[in-house]
């Protein structure tokens, strides 16, 4: 292949990578701040764990439920229109929330003493719902076009680098917060919205005019074709246009009849119970049950986003390409292992030094299976439906909020405090662990039952 158009490609495909690293960073910026400003917000208008928890529940049930929406909808429209319209809107919402109590005016929102009525309890956890919606126009368009941009053989490891992107998000966005509560006091919570959202305006024009959807769009062959040439391609074969119906029958068996996508699936929901503990409930713990204040505790759930999750995602990456020859779920079973038992030290330790340790090493582990698990679902599936099965894994990740969430809050509000809820954690770790051990044997993707059987559909369309 001529060297022109593999240094164009090269090109654009970093370009595309570092758009869209840069553009999730920024979604996570009008996301985890929420969970930041969770002590001020208790403290300041009076709300509790229980409905605290409950918008963070129905936030991550309707953001899975937006993944699998948009993850259908990716595969067929715009992939860049998408994420830079969920972005605009996200931060939108960010800015109304900041300014919910200037409303007191038009509605009953606050009562005599300041704190919230019913009425900005409801208006505050509605908007924070829709933003769930449109924060899941966030992972699906990325995933589709990594898939399209980047070479099979090198999608793990690739991949796993956009992956920073949560931790650099969510990690920053923590400093950031964790910065302004403790400089402005916790009466300044909803500054934790404005600025964020802020910033996350600049990202919405970088999305739109950065990206390009395909690398036909820009003259280029596909990543396959490129991946076969170099002779580097697992399973490679052109993509294929399907007719509508075909298109239907070939999701249908790589992603609803497939054992393996249900496998990780349930991983997915186990897995990010112990990741939303730590970034939704992470600032609560650290300084209601190990003492910290709400700056050191901003800056220690920042490190393990910054330091843990970035090292974690980037090893498990190499790790998968270089050691288990693409076989990403071959990674997550020793992450999850590895994320169960830190999470367990970090609830038993008693020295700040140590949990702070344990911590940033839990999501170090965490942040394997966060990465790869989707990757996984990307080559089980095929290139023909990494956006459904994307879909499904965020149903289940998502619908963990309900654990991780409400009941996680009413546990710690009650006698057994946040120990039931390092409890009910770790046995969930445990059960993910066990359950993508299952498929340990799986093969690296599902590309060449995905042709056999678009061949039989091909050839029954035939005899017709």
């Amino acid at each position: 292949m001529d060297n022109n158009i593999r240094k164009k490609y090269a090109y654009w495909e970093w370009r595309t990578i570092i758009v869209l690293i840069i553009g999730y960073i920024l979604y996570y910026f009008v996301r985890k701040n929420f969970s930041i400003a969770i002590p001020a917000m208790e403290q300041e208008l009076g709300l509790s764990k229980v409905q605290l928890g409950t918008f963070l529940m129905l936030n991550g049930i309707i953001y899975g439920f937006s993944r699998f929406v948009n993850g259908i909808l990716v595969d067929r429209y715009s992939k860049k229109l998408i994420m830079a319209t969920g972005l605009l809107l996200s931060a939108i919402v960010n800015l109304v929330i900041c300014f919910s109590p200037q409303m007191n005016g038009i509605m009953n929102l606050l009562d005599t003493e300041g704190k919230a009525t019913l009425g900005l309890v409801y208006l505050i956890g509605s908007l924070w719902v829709l933003n769930g919606y449109l924060q899941g126009m966030g992972v699906p368009p990325c995933v589709s076009l990594m898939v399209h941009w980047i070479k099979p053989s090198q999608l793990a490891t690739k991949q796993s680098i956009w992956n920073v992107s949560h931790s650099f998000g969510a990690g920053l966005v923590a400093i950031c917060c964790g910065f302004i509560l403790q400089k402005y006091s916790y009466s300044a919570w909803n500054l934790c919205f404005a600025i964020p959202a802020a910033i996350a305006l600049v990202g919405v024009p970088i999305i739109f005019f950065g990206l390009k959807d395909k690398p036909a769009s820009v003259g280029l062959p596909t990543a396959l074709e490129l991946d076969e040439a170099e002779g580097n391609a697992i399973e490679a074969k052109k993509e294929r246009k399907l007719s509508g119906e075909n298109f239907k029958k070939v999701v249908n068996k790589m992603v609803f009849r497939n054992r393996y996508i249900w496998i990780l699936a349930v991983t997915n929901f186990c897995i990010y119970i112990i990741r939303f503990t730590i970034l939704d409930w992470g600032s609560s713990i650290l300084t209601q049950y190990k003492g910290m204040d709400i700056s050191t505790a901003g800056s220690v759930v920042g490190a393990s986003e910054l330091v843990g999750g970035v090292l974690g995602m980037l090893l498990a990456g190499w790790v998968t390409d270089k050691v288990f020859k693409s076989c990403s779920h071959k990674t997550c079973f020793f992450c999850s292992l590895g994320a169960t038992i830190c999470f367990f030290l970090f609830w038993q330790s008693t020295n700040a030094t140590l949990s702070i340790i344990f911590i940033v090493l839990s999501s170090f582990f965490v942040y394997g299976p966060q990465a790869l698990l989707g990757v996984s679902s990307s080559q089980q599936a095929s290139k023909y439906a990494t956006g459904t099965a994307g879909g499904i894994l965020g149903i289940f990740g998502y619908v963990s909020t309900a654990v991780s969430g409400p009941l996680f809050g009413h546990l710690a509000d009650s006698q057994g405090g946040w120990d039931m809820v390092f409890l009910v954690a770790i046995i969930f770790g445990i059960i993910g662990t066990f359950v993508i051990a299952l498929m340990w044997k799986a093969p690296a993707n599902g590309e060449a039952e995905a042709e056999e059987y678009i061949n039989q559909l091909e050839q029954s369309e035939a005899k017709l």
